[in-house]
């Protein structure tokens, strides 16, 4: 259970690698007990057991039409981590619509759909070919969600975009505001038009084991520019996370970091305080330029699906590897730069799992399957060399 100022987000994890296992309605009820979802956003993270997770979240919020729901519904990320699914991943998408179709008119407020890139992100991939890659999942369930009997403008209004952000602010800044364009474009196209609502989730590849402290900097960093890029909601990890769980200190830590931006610096004062600079004007053109483009040639290949299952996106994901190792060493302070004189070892929470009984995630039919993007950690390779 990670919580944030005024959020809650739940990830449905049977194996309780988290640290929590949840794997039935009474479980997740237990862990919700005390919050007052009317007040409160409460968010699933589910992989395929997300449209059974979706109702277990229903039963606790008990039909309340108040209820702050983002049940997060995500099969295609979670095909493109895993490389495969348990049945056919088009059935996976069917399941979830159909689910979040029923569930939309118990719950107006609720959002159904996360269209995220963080997958590409954390496997390497750059800015462009995160934004392609959640704007063509959207688009992929605004169609299943129309297939469920929504009508277009509810199936868009019903989906948020889920984003990364790393330490360079700018180019954070930059994505937001092109994946705005973005969407504004496509739901413009299919007559629908929406405003985006953006969920930010700090990047856990530019997280660093030597000298984790640093890890405060780009922590901050990455909610600095989530919040000027005009992000609706932001999900900050701890300093710890490359290491093992989060202790006390660390979750406080992360929690303050939001609020003394919130509270003290006042970032969400002024919107899109960056509109007008020349530097970020033409970065963020150029990025949503060329995510437009990708997600063209994702389109052509026959839409995210066919796209996963031919290996375009992991081979953008193995290019922009492969661009980054060519352009020689990183600068990660910490690790190849100011390394630490003396070890300043931090705490982490013993990981003691406890397993969950939880339904099967399958469905009929074949398995699905395509390159896994795995994820990566950038300071990895350097701090291995020490």
């Amino acid at each position: 259970l990670e919580g944030g100022a005024a959020s809650v987000l739940v990830r449905i994890d049977p194996t309780g690698e988290t640290g929590v296992a949840v794997g039935s309605a009474s479980e997740l009820g237990q862990v919700l007990e005390g919050v007052f979802v009317e007040l409160a956003p409460v968010a699933l993270d589910a992989g395929f057991l997300g449209p059974k997770a979706a109702d277990w979240l229903s039963s606790a919020a008990k039909s309340s039409p108040a209820a702050l729901l983002q049940f997060h519904l995500d099969p295609l990320g979670a095909f493109a981590a895993s490389g495969e699914s348990p049945g056919p991943i088009e059935s996976h998408i069917v399941s979830a619509a159909t689910v979040g179709a029923r569930l939309a008119d118990t719950y107006p407020k609720a959002t159904l759909f996360l269209a995220s890139g963080r997958v590409v992100h954390e496997a390497g991939g750059g800015e462009a070919a995160e934004l392609a890659f959640a704007i063509a999942s959207a688009l992929a369930y605004a169609k299943a969600l129309v297939r469920a009997g929504l009508p277009m403008d509810q199936a868009f209004a019903a989906i948020q975009l889920g984003l990364c952000a790393d330490a360079d602010y700018f180019a954070v800044i930059a994505k937001l505001r092109a994946a705005r364009r973005l969407w504004a474009r496509l739901t413009g196209a299919s007559g629908a038009p929406c405003p985006a609502r953006i969920e930010v989730r700090s990047s856990q590849r530019m997280l660093t084991v030597q000298d984790p402290w640093t890890n405060m900097l780009r922590l901050t960093s990455a909610a600095f520019g989530a919040a000027v890029g005009g992000a609706d909601a932001v999900v900050l990890g701890a300093f710890t996370d490359a290491i093992g769980l989060p202790t006390e200190f660390a979750r406080r830590q992360s929690r303050n970091t939001q609020l003394v931006l919130m509270e003290e610096a006042h970032l969400g004062r002024v919107a899109d305080p960056a509109a007008g600079s020349g530097y970020v004007e033409a970065l963020t053109d150029e990025m949503a330029r060329a995510a437009w483009m990708q997600f063209q040639a994702i389109e052509a290949a026959g839409g995210i699906v066919a796209a996963l299952g031919q290996g375009l996106i992991a081979q953008a994901v193995a290019n922009a590897n492969a661009a980054r190792e060519a352009a020689g060493p990183p600068k990660i302070v910490g690790v190849t730069a100011f390394p630490p004189t003396q070890d300043a070892p931090v705490e982490v929470e013993p990981a003691e799992r406890h397993r969950a009984e939880a339904p099967p995630a399958r469905l009929p039919g074949p398995d699905s399957r395509c390159p896994p993007l795995v994820p990566i950690r950038l300071a990895a390779p350097h701090e291995a060399a020490r």
